[in-house]
Order: C-alpha cells, then structure tokens, then sequence
C-alpha cells in the first residue's frame, strides 16, 4: 500500500471521528430544535383551529340573540347577548356590547343604553367603533337629553372628512332644533345636504326637515337650501301618497306628515 493511501485512510477516520465527536456534542441541541419547531406548529395549528371554533360558535350564538331579539324575547336576548360578551371570541363580544345597549333602549332603559354607550365608547380601542356608539348615545339623547348632553358627544365627529359627519349633523340638527336654536338646525341639515357624499335618502330626510322648519316660519322660505328642501318634501309625499290607499272621494286626502314616510329617522316635533 502506498504511503498516499496510508495517510488518506487516515485522514478519513479523523474525519469520521470528528463528525461523531461533533455530533455527540451537538446532537441534542439539533433535536431539541427540531422537537420545537414541531410543537410550535402544532401549538399554532392548535390555536387556529381553537380560535376558528370559538368565532363559529359566538357567530352562531350572536345570531341566536338577533333572532331572540327580532322575536320580541328580550331578556332572552340579553341573556344570550350577555354569555356572547363573557366567552365570545374576536370582536363578537364587541358587537354583543353594542346590540346589548340597542336592547336596552328598545326595553325603554335609555339612561342604561347610553350609559352603555359611553362605556363602549371610554374602552374600544378602534377610534371608528368609538365614534359609532358616542353618535348612537347622542341619538337616544336628543329626546331624553338636553343640547349639552348631544353636542359632547357628537360635535366632534361633525366635521369633513369623518364618516359618521352626517349621521353626527342630524342629530346635532335635531337637538338644535328641540332646543329652539333653528338657524343652528337648518345650518346643520343643510351641511347633509350640500354634502356631496351623502346618500340621496339621506337628504331627502334633511330636506323634509328643512321643509318643516320652512312651514313653522322659523326659517326664511326664499332661501336656495329651502328651496331644495320644498321639493325633497314634495318628493316624498308624492311617494308616501302613491304607497297609500286611495282615499274616500267625498273625503279630501289628509297630508303626510314626517312619521308616515319610509324613512326611518325621528321626526321634528
């Protein structure tokens, strides 16, 4: 055998004997690795699937409180809408808050509905959601509260650009007005109106609002926005008398009034 040989079968079984030494050495560090990954996904993949179970069976049992709801069953319903808040998952409970608060104004409990509100509106942390129950808090106020109590809920939210602007103007408009401050309500009607965004039964509502003022005398007739207003009304009363029934020949038709039309927003009173 050549010396060549000699030394490259030498070298070989040191190599051999390194790779065992260094595998010894390290071969646990390896499978410990390779052991976590495999949990890991397995933790992950387990988690998945938990949350997916948890949103189907709170989606399901959110559906359930709405169905309770539409049926009339409300302590039922907060019942169901209470288990949604406590053990739901994702932003069911979230929504539970928010249909839970509705439910409570439906029942007549106003102050706890608002008191609801503004509980949603202290903690969210979605800037959107909390805008959407101070606006809600500030509808239900309009009648049960005073200007004060809408406009610090709402007046903020009033601006260009926001998204729940026209949804906050209306109830500013309608509080203004209930208050007596009727250039403040037509100013904040007109800015729904004059909002190009604005969805056309949206101002239709602002219209027949500004036609009523119009009506009352306590805004000027001759004005452009009134002018829009009077044919908004028109409009839906033309709508509302087409929907009705015809009338007794001998008896002449009664006009329609804001709570006979199809839109569904308060009425100036």
């Amino acid at each position: 055998m050549s010396q060549d040989n000699i030394f490259r079968e030498v070298d070989e079984e040191l190599r051999s004997d390194r790779m065992r030494a260094f595998w010894r050495r390290f071969a646990p560090y390896v499978i410990g690795a390779a052991v976590a990954v495999v949990a890991l996904v397995a933790v992950n993949e387990g988690w998945s699937w938990y949350h997916s179970n948890n949103a189907a069976q709170s989606s399901d049992e959110l559906y359930a409180a709405f169905d309770l709801i539409e049926g009339g069953d409300l302590p039922a319903a907060q019942a169901a809408l209470d288990k949604v808040i406590a053990d739901g998952s994702g932003r069911y409970p979230t929504l539970a808050e928010f249909r839970k608060a509705g439910v409570l104004a439906k029942a007549g409990n106003t102050a706890e509905a608002v008191a609801a509100y503004d509980a949603l509106a202290n903690s969210l942390d979605n800037i959107r959601l909390r805008e959407l129950a101070l606006v809600l808090a500030g509808n239900l106020l309009i009648d049960t509260g005073s200007l004060a109590d809408v406009q610090s809920r709402v007046e903020t939210i009033a601006t260009d650009g926001n998204p729940l602007r026209n949804a906050a103007r209306e109830a500013l408009g309608l509080a203004h007005y209930k208050a007596g401050d009727f250039a403040a309500a037509q100013t904040s009607f007109e800015a729904v109106v004059n909002d190009p965004m604005a969805q056309s039964s949206t101002r239709n509502r602002m219209g027949y609002y500004l036609a009523q003022l119009v009506s009352e005398g306590v805004i000027a007739a001759d004005a452009p926005a009134a002018t829009s207003a009077d044919d908004a009304a028109n409009a839906i009363d033309q709508i509302v008398s087409d929907d009705a029934p015809a009338a007794d020949s001998a008896e002449p038709a009664a006009p329609a009034s804001p709570a006979a039309t199809n839109e569904t927003a308060p009425a100036l009173q």
